[in-house]
């Protein structure tokens, strides 16, 4: 820790600078100086975040600038702004920190692999704050923190200041922007912590594409005998949880990279869902709230200080974040090599897709863009319907180039590695939520054991009528019946009109991107009935 950390060159000066300092001062400072903090009963910290208690995507913002337009993917994910508003924004995210008795400044790297290492440099006002970071970014030894040099990218965190709606395009208090060209990561008017870990996400998302690197919102772990395997999936589908498997060795749970040598973790730690946190179901999470870590937002007992991880009072998104070493099977460093399987986790609640299903590389970049879910629509009395939700590349909130670039370099290591490629479906068999029941996480494990043991690959298999994918028909410990969809349904036709609702679906999703896409990826669509199109 350095106590005379000059921040001049940022334009900030304040008396007490504190650098990378360790987790104990990190707990000291925020308990004598931010309110609502308490240490829990497991010795992790607690920390609230304010009005905010998640991120603010609408209030994104991308600096255009001439030698970037052509990469960035404009619209309603990457909104842009004028240089001299983001200019404005800086000056006042620097002013409010130049009134702070105190800042502090973390100094970090995200990503594993040394060739495509980036250094992050984090200046805050809440010690909340930085031991978020420190947890999330990778931490550097005391010789490359001393050689550490000039930062790639500054994020500027005075997320308690406001921002000015007067400048233009802030059209709201709150106001998260970066800056390319400068470098730069500017949050006013928010407090939620997450928005700088998804902020150093998004960099990566642009800068690794540039470099032939695919960067993925995915978990990944690998096996005793070194094969890697990827988890793409959406909120509910199952990705944090079938990765952490007590078999495999744990590479990262949600952010990483693959280039020409294999797969690097892009962070040094987690950042997990805490609601209905379950001892018996995720101990390994469950461990991990020790010393170190940092618990947001969450209702404790004031006198026993233990956490009541079934209380969403304050919010239904409660996190915990934490060093990813803290998961006891965890691979350090957090690299791999190329993978040999690809999973695609999604939560039909329509109950059309099978329980598994082989994909091609055309079938592969498609639902890839695609990034499809359905959740369950709401707890209203009497409504079953479920509702699709299409996230391209399964993070669309932190994609920069169009979705087509991630996916033409998925493809590329597809068939460069001849990777096999799985879709797996978590959801509903035998009908749709209401009709059917969710998928037996015990089948579902018993097929992603089959996917790493190599016997599903082996199996027999019958393509389906409409999505076109290869679909197994045994798998051990699996019913056979369980692994054809249509099979599962009693009403026969009634499968057959969701099924084609559900490729509807799809398609009208895709016209989004059809202008970019090439043939083959369109013909990778699932197949409309004309009494449907």
């Amino acid at each position: 820790m350095c106590m005379t950390f000059s921040l001049n060159q940022h334009g900030i000066s304040v008396a007490k600078v504190l650098r990378n300092p360790s987790p104990a001062v990190l707990y000291e400072e925020a308990l004598a100086h931010e309110h609502g903090t308490a240490i829990s009963s497991t010795g992790a910290l607690i920390a609230r975040s304010g009005d905010k208690t998640g991120r603010s995507p609408k209030d994104k913002r991308v600096v255009s600038h001439d030698h970037i337009n052509d990469d960035v993917w404009w619209g309603s994910v990457n909104v842009g702004l004028e240089a001299a508003s983001f200019d404005a924004l800086r000056t006042q995210a620097v002013d409010h920190l130049n009134t702070c008795s105190r800042l502090y400044v973390i100094d970090g790297f995200a990503g594993w692999d040394p060739r495509y290492r980036v250094r992050i440099r984090v200046i805050c006002e809440r010690a909340y704050h930085a031991l978020f970071m420190r947890n999330m970014l990778i931490r550097p030894s005391q010789e490359e923190l001393d050689n550490f040099g000039d930062p790639d990218y500054v994020i500027y965190n005075a997320g308690r200041a406001s921002a000015d709606t007067s400048i233009l395009g802030v059209k709201n208090p709150t106001s998260v922007s970066l800056c390319f060209a400068r470098g730069e990561f500017v949050i006013l008017g928010t407090e939620y912590a997450g928005e700088m870990k998804k902020g150093v996400f998004t960099i990566m998302n642009y800068i690794m594409p540039k470099q032939d690197v695919l960067s993925m919102h995915c978990s990944a772990n690998e096996g005793t005998e070194g094969d890697v395997s990827i988890f793409f999936g959406l909120s509910g589908t199952g990705k944090t949880t079938l990765s952490a498997d007590p078999d495999r060795y744990l590479i990262g749970d949600d952010e990483h990279c693959w280039s020409d040598q294999g797969v690097f973790n892009i962070e040094g730690g987690c950042y997990a869902k805490a609601i209905n946190l379950d001892p018996k179901a995720e101990p390994e999470i469950y461990n991990a709230i020790r010393f170190g870590a940092v618990l947001e937002n969450v209702v404790y007992d004031k006198d026993t200080r233990e956490v009541n991880y079934e209380d969403s009072s304050l919010t239904e998104n409660t996190r915990c974040s934490y060093p990813v070493e803290f998961i006891p099977n965890t691979k350090i460093p957090c690299t791999g090599g190329h993978p040999r399987n690809l999973v695609f986790l999604t939560c039909d609640a329509f109950s059309v897709l099978p329980p598994v299903s082989r994909l091609t590389p055309a079938q592969a970049m498609y639902h890839f863009i695609s990034g499809y879910t359905a959740k369950v629509a709401g707890t209203e009395v009497g409504v079953t319907e479920p509702e699709a939700t299409f996230s391209a590349c399964f993070g669309a909130p932190f994609l920069v180039w169009h979705p087509t670039r991630y996916a033409e370099l998925l493809a590329e290591r597809i068939r460069e590695h001849d990777v096999r490629v799985w879709l797996v479906n978590t959801g509903w068999s035998g009908g749709p939520y209401g009709v059917g029941k969710r998928m037996s996480i015990a089948h579902t494990r018993a097929i992603i054991d089959a996917i790493h043991d190599g016997s599903l690959e082996k199996s027999d298999t019958v393509e389906d009528p409409i999505f076109g994918v290869q679909i197994p028909t045994t798998c051990p410990n699996v019913p056979d019946e369980v692994l054809i969809p249509s099979n599962t349904w009693e009403d026969k036709q009634a499968y057959q009109d969701t099924a084609a609702k559900l490729a509807m679906l799809f398609h009208n999703n895709f016209r989004t991107y059809e202008d970019q896409a090439s043939e083959e990826i369109r013909q990778a669509a699932p197949r409309v009935p004309e009494s449907v199109g």
